[in-house]
């Protein structure tokens, strides 16, 4: 069995308050947690930064533990727990997903724990897990998706965007996606997306979208902007639709013409109704390896914008938020 020595402190990064960017300190002597029972010490390798951390750094999503925000990242098992009864041994490559994760090292519960198959390259792990899951149960279970459905796809070239243009091109769909450059539009397109919306730029995003529809409008929308698009939603939804509400980067979705929402007779999901957590509760170890045998199988493409360093936490955040990322952000401590 490897072995490994296991330091006292630790690099990592807290903040004390809630706020923008600037609250997030990185620090060099932050205590290594000790995991208890059913719980493995990973030293993190890299670290997946999504979206909903900067709800958890402004305060939305409650205090974090020690401060330190992230859930997820890929590294090694470096000690397990007192009476830990999984099957993770010292030295096992894992990627997890549970809290704390802008650190060196995070204690995890193993039942939140996945063993990193060994054909996904370093880095990879990280980089799938959370969107991919997300975007994989958004297209499977929150929504079946059908062959031939029209979906509308906001933010395609994010990180969950790329996601479910690939998986919907996958199950057959007719996806349309929106972004806000060329670039971004290209990549959306490179990744399986049918057409692609400027919505900076389109005078009218909801006459584009029935122009491309021949009239129909969409069967499904995925949206992840929220407040901005709360209208233009209801307005381009088909009969018996169903919006997907699964994000807040522009705010919770603002006041909604709900008689136009119940003439149509569509469906509205919001983001309380579709979170990861609940929607997979305890079946994190199936449908990862769902997620994992999807990835080879349709050899699904994982954009990484940029690896940064531990230390650049509050220029990942700003770049976040200033919408100047596309696919996946790493980290490394």
């Amino acid at each position: 069995m490897a072995s490994f020595s296991v330091p006292s402190r630790m690099n990592g990064v807290q903040i004390q308050h809630f706020g923008g960017p600037e609250v997030l300190r990185y620090k060099t002597d932050l205590p290594v947690p000790t995991p208890g029972s059913e719980e493995i010490l990973v030293k993190n390798e890299f670290i997946g930064i999504n979206y909903v951390d900067v709800y958890w750094r402004t305060g939305m999503f409650g205090t974090p533990r020690n401060g330190i925000i992230g859930r997820e990242a890929e590294g090694k098992v470096v000690s397990v727990g007192t009476g830990n009864t999984s099957d993770f041994k010292v030295g096992d490559r894992v990627v997890w997903l549970s809290y704390g994760s802008y650190a060196e090292y995070t204690a995890v519960p193993a039942s939140l724990a996945f063993p990193v198959p060994s054909n996904v390259q370093p880095g990879m792990g990280a980089a799938a897990l959370l969107q991919g899951l997300f975007a994989l149960t958004l297209v499977e279970k929150t929504v079946r998706v059908k062959p031939g459905d029209w979906v509308l796809v906001h933010a395609a070239a994010g990180g969950l965007g790329l996601w479910l243009c690939q998986l919907l091109k996958a199950h057959g769909a007719k996806t349309i996606g929106t972004a806000s450059t060329a670039e971004k539009l290209a990549i959306a397109k490179d990744h399986g997306a049918d057409y692609v919306i400027n919505y900076k730029e389109e005078g009218d995003l909801v006459a584009k979208v029935k122009e491309l529809t021949q009239g129909h409008g969409v069967d499904i929308v995925f949206d992840g902007i929220g407040k901005y698009q709360t209208e233009n939603n209801v307005h381009v939804v088909a009969q018996h639709g169903t919006i997907v509400t699964y994000g807040a980067t522009s705010g919770y979705p603002g006041q909604m013409p709900y008689r136009e929402l119940a003439d149509k007779k569509a469906h509205f999901i919001g983001p309380g109704q579709c979170s990861l957590m609940g929607t997979i509760g305890n079946e994190i170890h199936p449908w990862s390896t769902k997620l994992f045998d999807i990835m080879a199988e349709l050899n699904i493409k994982i954009r990484i914008h940029n690896t940064y360093h531990l230390s650049e936490m509050r220029k990942v955040h700003e770049d976040l938020e200033a919408r100047k990322t596309t696919g996946k952000v790493l980290v490394k401590p």
